[in-house]
């Protein structure tokens, strides 16, 4: 599906972006409104001002800013040169959930409205995961978010699930309905999560549908 969203494939049909064909954007411009944090995060050779910034788009008050909303600001100011600290390849003299920071920090700069997240927090702590989650929905509240997880309890406040089996969606409804079916296929991945998790992700599920239509 992502790969369809930024056209690595051109898809047969269509998909529409606020009522307009995405096959009909140039390239550039289609991927350039779209951030991504993957699950591996991408940090670049040089330094973290290139990393957050490569094309010297914004003021240096505005990075330290977006540190700070991702709880990097204190770190990166103990690096020997701050934001013109050079990060080895692939950031290497980062930790992981660091490195997702950055990449997260990367996206809030963007102000983008659309945000993919690919297994985004599958390879950080509960700690930093608990911290992207809650600074993306503050960040952003106004986005169209997509989320690609395993971790079920990153997608139970979800506006809508989208359940897909072998390239074809199988089930696409909020999480709190497709609970109430126990024939379907995401309340099967709740309960193999084991009775205890499974109860706390069916509360996530009820209490955010019920702020949704209150």
């Amino acid at each position: 599906m992502i790969a369809a969203l930024l056209r690595l494939t051109e898809p047969e049909g269509r998909i529409l972006v606020d009522g307009i064909d995405s096959k009909s954007i140039g390239l550039h411009e289609l991927r350039s409104k779209i951030s991504i944090i993957p699950q591996d995060p991408v940090l670049f050779s040089g330094t973290m001002r290139k990393n957050l910034d490569p094309f010297s788009e914004y003021q240096e008050e505005t990075l330290w800013a977006v540190l700070e909303a991702v709880n990097l600001k204190d770190s990166v100011s103990e690096l020997t040169g701050g934001l013109d600290s050079v990060m080895t390849e692939g950031g290497a003299n980062l930790s992981v959930g660091q490195r997702q920071l950055v990449c997260l920090a990367r996206a809030i700069l963007k102000r983008n409205r659309i945000l993919v997240l690919d297994e985004a927090t599958a390879n950080v702590d509960q700690k930093t995961d608990s911290l992207i989650q809650l600074t993306i929905r503050e960040k952003f509240k106004d986005c169209t978010v997509l989320t690609i997880a395993h971790r079920l309890n990153t997608i139970m406040d979800s506006d809508r699930i989208m359940v897909l089996d072998a390239g074809y969606l199988k089930e696409f409804d909020e999480p709190a309905v497709l609970l109430e079916n126990p024939k379907s296929l995401f309340y099967g991945l709740v309960e193999q999560t084991g009775s205890v998790e499974a109860s706390m992700l069916t509360e996530m599920a009820k209490q955010a549908y019920a702020q949704r239509h209150s």
